[in-house]
């Protein structure tokens, strides 16, 4: 099977897929993601939100203006990185909102293991040279050990041929952004980040 055809019945797959309902969890069908096959970087979240679900798009709402900021102090413009790059999550479906009202409920480990071969083929698929884990969730996918944001932030990491530069959750929510080291942290993700834009978008860049 050729990769667009494949790349094209996956996105079909995702949003048809119900096995979280099935299983007795709660979630909001269907299944968010956006972007091209051709993508060199891909973003990855927790799960979309409910303001996701009806844009029908990743990181709409105001964690995506903070997030976008973040990706624009690199030099790249949201559109044509919404257009041509790759946006997906490690749960595809809205999970709801936490039972303390605060904030999105987080996916269980079933509901992660349930979504897993999805993200494997989207990984295996799109071949990103650049990986951006976005929140502790995403960020656990790629380091199991589960280290600190504080030992992650503002790092780099190469695995199997690519490159992960991670950063902390955009959500108003999260307290961890508003310290003042850890926005230095940041600063140094963002760095890294536009280094990576510049060594695959080069024309794009000096253009900016």
């Amino acid at each position: 099977m050729k990769a667009q055809p494949a790349f094209a019945q996956l996105q079909g797959e995702m949003r048809a897929c119900r096995a979280c309902l099935h299983a007795g969890y709660y979630i909001e069908p269907t299944a968010v993601t956006q972007g091209q096959l051709s993508a060199r970087m891909m973003t990855i979240g927790q799960a979309p939100g409910v303001t996701e679900v009806q844009a029908k798009r990743p990181f709409n709402a105001g964690s995506g203006k903070r997030l976008f900021q973040w990706l624009g102090q690199a030099g790249i413009d949201e559109d044509w990185f919404r257009r041509t790059q790759y946006m997906t999550s490690v749960t595809k479906c809205f999970p709801g909102k936490a039972p303390s009202g605060g904030g999105d409920r987080v996916p269980s480990r079933a509901e992660q293991e349930l979504c897993r071969p999805f993200l494997e083929r989207e990984l295996a698929l799109v071949q990103p040279e650049l990986i951006i884990p976005i929140g502790r969730l995403a960020i656990e996918r790629f380091f199991p050990a589960k280290p600190p944001l504080e030992a992650l932030i503002g790092s780099q990491h190469e695995l199997d041929g690519r490159w992960l530069v991670p950063l902390p959750h955009p959500s108003g929510a999260s307290r961890w952004h508003q310290i003042a080291e850890n926005r230095a942290r940041i600063e140094q993700a963002i760095e890294l980040i536009a280094a990576h834009y510049r060594r695959l978008f080069p024309d794009l860049a000096k253009a900016a």
